[in-house]
């Protein structure tokens, strides 16, 4: 029989070894993060949550705003409410499908990180796989250039809130001549081209102006705009990242495609 001294050391080394052995394979798990498309993911997520949710409540409350102030008769504002209406449900429908190709470009750079041939052994990429890492590449850019229009778009709702609040701080200040000054002080909100020119009134001026920007709508919809045209920036910025990992991701399987041992997609 072993002395006791003996067997405890082996023991002690068997447990080193295991602890060594799940350290190891700890630090090839972490190696096998795609930590570009992870942050990618997490920025695209988060920048779509805040476009598509702000952007929807934010459009209620300006139809409501029209409704009430600038725009009384329905007929004149039909059009825009039924625009306004369409595009909340294209808003839901952009939700649902960042949600799933974030998804499928995280796994796709799970797939196509190097660590993955030393965890799961030595494959070989098929040509379908490059293809459809390819389709990404492509499908990326086209939603980067997409989302750049996007990110333009929502910075217009914007602008036109930030010109009456800036209209209203004028009516506010010191400055102002008198009455009769600050009622000459208005804002036409169909130079925007949101409701026709023959809309009544169309046009708000003075105390009546600044009434409308101490209101809860205007307050919440022209905060919301903002952080809406925030997350489309920041959808922007994941989208770049994305583009730069599909596309290495695409070069790493091109490349891997010529050897021997290869990284399986």
């Amino acid at each position: 029989m072993k002395p006791a001294m003996e067997t405890a050391a082996e023991e002690n080394t068997e447990q080193s070894q295991e602890r060594k052995g799940c350290f190891e394979c700890c630090i090839k798990c972490l190696g096998g993060v795609p930590y570009a498309s992870l942050v990618a993911t997490i920025l695209c997520f988060s920048g779509v949550a805040l476009f598509c949710g702000c952007g929807h409540v934010a459009l209620a409350g300006t139809v409501a705003i029209l409704e009430q102030h600038f725009s009384t008769n329905t007929s004149d504002h039909a059009l825009l409410s039924e625009v306004i209406q369409l595009m909340q449900y294209v808003i839901y429908g952009i939700a649902s499908f960042f949600f799933l190709y974030g998804i499928i470009l995280l796994a796709e750079g799970f797939y196509t990180t190097s660590a993955v041939k030393e965890l799961h052994g030595e494959f070989k990429t098929t040509a379908c796989g490059r293809c459809i890492s390819g389709m990404f590449v492509f499908l990326t850019y086209v939603l980067g250039v997409a989302w750049l229009g996007v990110f333009g778009f929502s910075a217009v709702p914007v602008f036109m809130f930030y010109n009456i609040w800036s209209t209203c701080e004028v009516i506010k200040s010191p400055q102002s001549n008198g009455t009769s000054g600050v009622e000459q002080i208005c804002v036409d909100v169909r130079q925007y081209g949101i409701i026709p020119w023959n809309a009544f009134p169309g046009k708000i001026c003075g105390s009546a102006l600044e009434n409308i920007c101490n209101t809860n709508e205007f307050y919440m919809s022209y905060h919301l705009f903002i952080v809406a045209c925030a997350g489309a920036g920041a959808t922007v910025i994941a989208l770049l990242i994305y583009m730069m990992a599909t596309t290495y991701n695409y070069a790493v399987l091109k490349f891997k495609s010529r050897e021997d041992c290869c990284t399986k997609f």
